[in-house]
């Protein structure tokens, strides 16, 4: 039987990954996977992701040039999550965040309300071109 085949794809045929970061142990990012995406993951040592907006595979980075270097896979129990170990490389090494932070997971529910707690490094704007 193929690795990809061991993997519980949801009905659309995708599978949730978590992005961490190898030295820090940081969750950068969430997102999804089709089958030639973690297919092309590993071949190429670096992620791709499934884009469920724009409904096309996504290599992290091709516009921000935050390119995600894998160095790890692992499957959970279940089968049906899948955690990358990576280190985030760009022109602004550590921003995994199209927010131009360093995770997506920015966000603190203190009092009641979300608060963000972490600094933006770099303006999106100047990271992604119209």
């Amino acid at each position: 039987m193929d690795w990809l085949d061991q993997i519980k794809w949801d009905r659309d045929g995708l599978v949730p990954v978590i992005a961490q970061e190898q030295g820090s142990g940081d969750i950068l990012m969430f997102a999804w996977m089709n089958r030639d995406a973690l297919a092309r993951t590993a071949a190429l040592g670096e992620a791709v992701y499934w884009s469920r907006s724009r409904q096309k595979l996504w290599h992290k980075g091709e516009e921000s040039g935050h390119v995600q270097q894998v160095h790890g896979i692992r499957l959970d129990c279940d089968n049906d999550v899948v955690l990358l170990t990576i280190t985030q490389h760009g022109h602004e090494p550590g921003i995994a965040c199209h927010t131009g932070r360093h995770s997506c997971f920015f966000q603190k529910l203190q009092d009641g309300q979300w608060t963000s707690v972490e600094p933006v490094l770099k303006d999106p704007a100047s990271i992604y071109k119209p």
